[in-house]
């Protein structure tokens, strides 16, 4: 099958064939699986011509809306810039040997999984993940700011992920961490000054239970604050350990009320033990990160967008924290942001 790029307004993006993908993932094997979504499967694999192993998402095009997430998702990365954002490594825009059209994205493959594993490594089968810890919590805390603040106000127009959840957060050999997944996507065009969707239309915005801003249930235009949001709850886990949709907040509460009825004096009640584990200064280290980790969290995942900081805000706050908690381990070897 003749190789050629994959053009419209994505640009050009170098387009392999079929045969290519079925070679990368030994025909598909179960032993090349690593994750499933709404809109396909992820395997690792190997390409000729490119060194590094390979995570190969398939989209299953018989799906309602997965050619509308190829797409979105080319879209979005085609001109992302930023060291905490997934990098698209080629496409697949061809058919099957039965003629059926195929659609496939290549992209860098992370040994470190992603952050989900890594939270509740409990819940993954097989999972033999390192204990992750405060420093490595608040890092990748700060490079996904840092990602949500390049898309929503450093690009040319405000590009919302509408999905941002611990398994859409990549991390590699040295817990990096990159954000991913943005078959659900949205660019906000500008017009007299007015944000408007490049879809319009909310009836197919999908996203996860327990992530998705409550004003999008209730038919509200999408912004950069639903992101806000999600941020915010993906932070709260990652401080306690407890996804927003546990059993115990089946009741009517949330992960935030949980969380904001113990702070900030009952805060040791909630907050994953993990983190305070082999840390001297355990109390300085609760005041000066932890409590003011939270605060951010719960500030971020207010029900109301409008009480909701800007996540430009969010990531100067962060940095204003790592700021106070260099200086703390100054006088500590045992650890070092």
């Amino acid at each position: 099958m003749q190789r050629n790029s994959y053009g419209t307004s994505m640009g050009t993006i170098k387009n392999i064939a079929y045969k290519d993908i079925v070679k990368a993932t030994d025909m598909f094997s179960s032993a090349n699986l690593i994750g499933s979504g709404s809109f396909g499967k992820v395997y690792k694999g190997n390409l000729e011509l490119h060194e590094d192993q390979v995570a190969i998402k398939i989209f299953n095009l018989n799906i309602y809306g997965a050619h509308r997430s190829f797409i979105a998702e080319c879209e979005a990365l085609r001109n992302a810039r930023h060291r905490n954002l997934i990098k698209i490594i080629t496409v697949c825009s061809s058919v099957d040997r039965s003629g059926a059209d195929f659609k496939a994205i290549v992209f860098p493959y992370m040994l470190n999984g992603n952050l989900d594993m890594w939270i509740h490594p409990r819940l993954h089968e097989h999972s033999q993940r390192k204990i992750l810890t405060l420093c490595q919590r608040f890092n990748i805390t700060l490079d996904v700011a840092s990602a949500l603040d390049y898309l929503h106000n450093q690009c040319a127009y405000p590009l919302i992920h509408c999905d941002l959840k611990p398994s859409n957060i990549l991390l590699d050999f040295g817990m990096g961490a990159y954000v991913s997944n943005f078959g659900l996507a949205r660019t906000l065009y500008t017009k007299s000054g007015a944000f408007q969707d490049s879809s319009t239309s909310l009836a197919c915005l999908k996203g996860s239970i327990g992530y998705i801003p409550p004003e999008y249930g209730m038919s509200e235009e999408i912004s950069t604050k639903g992101d806000v949001y999600s941020f915010g709850v993906v932070l709260l886990e990652m401080m306690t350990g407890y996804r927003p949709t546990d059993d115990q907040f089946n009741d009517g509460t949330s992960l935030q009320d949980f969380v904001r009825g113990s702070f900030p004096n009952n805060i040791y009640e909630v907050v994953d033990p993990v983190m305070l584990q082999d840390n001297i200064n355990a109390a300085k280290v609760m005041q000066n990160c932890i409590l003011p980790l939270v605060k951010v969290g719960l500030s971020c995942s207010m029900a109301s967008p409008k009480d909701q900081p800007d996540i430009g805000q969010v990531s100067t706050e962060i940095l204003k924290i790592k700021n106070a908690i260099s200086k703390l381990h100054e006088s500590s070897s045992r650890q070092n942001c």
